[in-house]
């Protein structure tokens, strides 16, 4: 089963929420891809840690809104920051993976604003 057909099954969520926990899933996913492809390079240190602070917050708050914890709304404005720093830093790169990675987090951190704010 993908994630878009699990997540559709928790029928107290409306499309945004599906859309929101899908693309924190994503950026979570893409963001430990550019850590890890950024190791080894002094001028990707940077990046690497901001990815890997991605990682981790996009994935706690895709369960955090799949459990309707009363605590998603604080963590989605905290995603949507880190989201922006992570953008903003990979940005900074050529590489394919950090070009990619920065498109996806800009995504994530619009649909975690929508979130925060709801």
């Amino acid at each position: 089963m993908s994630l878009s057909e699990t997540v559709s099954e928790i029928d107290r969520l409306d499309d945004e929420q599906r859309e929101c926990i899908e693309i924190c899933t994503e950026a979570a996913e893409v963001c430990e891809w550019c850590a890890d492809e950024c190791l080894g390079s002094e001028d990707m240190e940077e990046c690497a840690r901001l990815c890997r602070d991605v990682a981790d917050i996009a994935s706690l708050h895709a369960r955090f809104m799949a459990r309707d914890s009363q605590f998603s709304s604080q963590l989605a404005e905290a995603c949507a920051d880190a989201c922006e720093a992570c953008a903003d830093e990979c940005e900074q790169h050529d590489a394919d993976h950090c070009q990619l990675c920065a498109d996806v987090l800009r995504e994530c951190a619009e649909h975690c604003r929508d979130m925060a704010s709801a």
